[in-house]
């Protein structure tokens, strides 16, 4: 007798340890499993789609394509559960939606997207470059601390153009993406 409507039911019923509890259980399960979480992630119900999403980002069996459709999700929360599934499995197919997600109302799907990016690494730059050159002011913020993060030689054009403008947080995070490829130098300002 299968235990996975058990486990699914533990999933879904809005008890946090009981879930927690499941999701390794699910994993262990395998490909039996995996059909069903499917399912889950197109449920109505917020809770449901994010555990079935966290689900499987922690599953071997996990594709990329599996939970890029998720950076779109209406909830905030599934979309964060997404963000941080790809930085778990860094995949290049994922890149191109991961920088859309820098331009995200929320802030954690933002920062998220970053750190999966991150971890893509340099197939990541020349995308990241793009959005620091004509994204919106917060992707701009989130692509030029990923670029820091990777250390990258083909972003410090970008770096150095970005310490002429005004915005404080854009200079630290191109001060930084210098001074971790070993260009700590005085940065002037030409009047």
């Amino acid at each position: 007798m299968s235990v996975l409507p058990d486990l699914l039911q533990d999933l879904t019923n809005g008890d946090e340890t009981r879930a927690e509890a499941a999701v390794p259980a699910l994993i262990e399960l395998g490909q039996e499993a995996i059909p069903a979480l499917l399912d889950l992630t197109r449920s109505l119900d917020v809770d449901s789609r994010w555990w079935a999403i966290r689900t499987l980002a922690q599953s071997p069996l996990c594709r990329t394509e599996w939970l890029v459709p998720f950076l779109n999700d209406s909830a905030p929360e599934v979309r964060q559960c997404a963000a941080l599934g790809l930085a778990g499995r860094p995949d290049e197919s994922a890149t191109q939606p991961l920088v859309r997600a820098l331009s995200d109302e929320d802030g954690m799907v933002s920062s998220l997207a970053a750190n999966a990016l991150v971890k893509i690494g340099g197939a990541a730059v020349p995308s990241l470059i793009e959005v620091v050159k004509s994204g919106a002011q917060n992707a701009r913020i989130s692509a030029l601390r990923a670029l820091a993060e990777i250390k990258d030689h083909r972003a410090i054009p970008i770096m150095m153009k970005v310490m002429e403008e005004e915005s404080v947080l854009l200079q630290h995070w191109a001060k930084e993406g210098l001074d971790r490829l070993g260009l700590d130098m005085v940065y002037i300002k030409s009047v």
